[in-house]
């Protein structure tokens, strides 16, 4: 039975998505020794061309280290990546996305070891699916029953339960503010205000009109339009706009995340993530009743680890 070499040995964990590529250089007990940050997304890579474009990125630390175990997360695993990795449905322990990895040996000798995303079959109407979000919700912990929060492009918000991850949901709202702040009237109405600071009263208030009770919460697309009409009355300039949708958009994932039964007012929550979007999601958290869990800025890698010792003779 091969032995886990990644555990004992300098190693590297790689996040790349679609858009960025993120790697991390860890000694054998995980601390970070070098970190490289590029906007070398899958979209940009052309199929056959994965393995050399990896080994490329990484050339400074396999030239000092020679051939290194490098975990593999995210979209690089999906049907547009390099490997599509089967996603391990959900409830899953640790346990079960250690037996979902597959491991490829690349022509410098180093091991790719890339892991699985999850799925939630319960959803309607299609399945639910995740990749790298996962390996989050391992690091804050599954010891605990939680409901988690990870605030992205597509964010989502996942349940711990009984040393699972029991079941989650994505909600577009990071998508969505990209779509409305760069190709809607809104972009029209805030264009020339791109360079301006950030607006945190713009943010709350649009929290607070974001998240009213009863129908008028519920009409979400009749509240996106208030970005136009505050400025037709006078209420917000141009430079309020972008912060103004942001708490709205917010406002209404948690709104709808609470109406889909993740929480209720008075319970604490989890906030996982590293993107810069934690500390508007624990604003709105509090504006719901909220008590709030701060996750690791570390957490996906500190899950990747935990991952890759669960797999032990998994690795071939």
């Amino acid at each position: 039975m091969p032995s886990l070499s990644a555990l004992n040995a300098p190693h590297v964990v790689v996040d790349w998505g679609t858009t960025s590529f993120r790697a991390v250089l860890l000694a054998a007990d995980g601390t970070q020794r070098d970190r490289i940050e590029t906007g070398d997304g899958i979209q940009f890579v052309e199929k056959g061309s994965f393995e050399t474009r990896l080994l490329t990125l990484l050339a400074p630390w396999l030239s000092a280290e020679g051939a290194l175990d490098i975990v593999l997360v995210g979209m690089v695993t999906s049907r547009n990546g390099w490997i599509e990795v089967p996603y391990v449905p959900c409830p899953c322990a640790v346990e079960d996305l250690a037996k979902g990895t597959i491991t490829r040996t690349l022509a410098n000798g180093s091991r790719a070891i890339l892991l699985p995303g999850i799925t939630d079959p319960a959803r309607a109407p299609f399945p639910d699916v995740m990749r790298g979000e996962e390996t989050q919700i391992v690091g804050f912990g599954l010891d605990r029953d939680a409901t988690l929060v990870l605030p992205g492009t597509h964010s989502k918000w996942a349940r711990v339960a009984g040393g699972r991850i029991s079941g989650f949901r994505t909600f577009v709202t990071g998508e969505f503010f990209a779509l409305l702040t760069q190709h809607s009237f809104i972009a029209r109405a805030a264009a020339g205000s791109e360079s301006a600071g950030e607006d945190m009263g713009a943010f709350e208030r649009g929290i607070v009109d974001g998240a009213p009770e009863g129908a008028e919460g519920d009409a979400m697309l009749s509240l996106v339009f208030a970005a136009r009409t505050g400025m037709l009355a006078g209420k917000l300039a141009p430079g309020d706009i972008r912060d103004y949708v942001s708490g709205l958009l917010i406002a209404q994932e948690f709104r709808q995340a609470r109406n889909c039964g993740f929480f209720a007012r008075g319970e604490r929550i989890g906030i996982v993530g590293n993107d810069g979007l934690n500390r508007r999601y624990a604003i709105v958290a509090r504006h719901f009743g909220l008590d709030v869990m701060d996750g690791s800025d570390h957490a996906a890698i500190d899950g990747a680890r935990q991952i890759l010792a669960a797999a032990k003779g998994d690795l071939t």
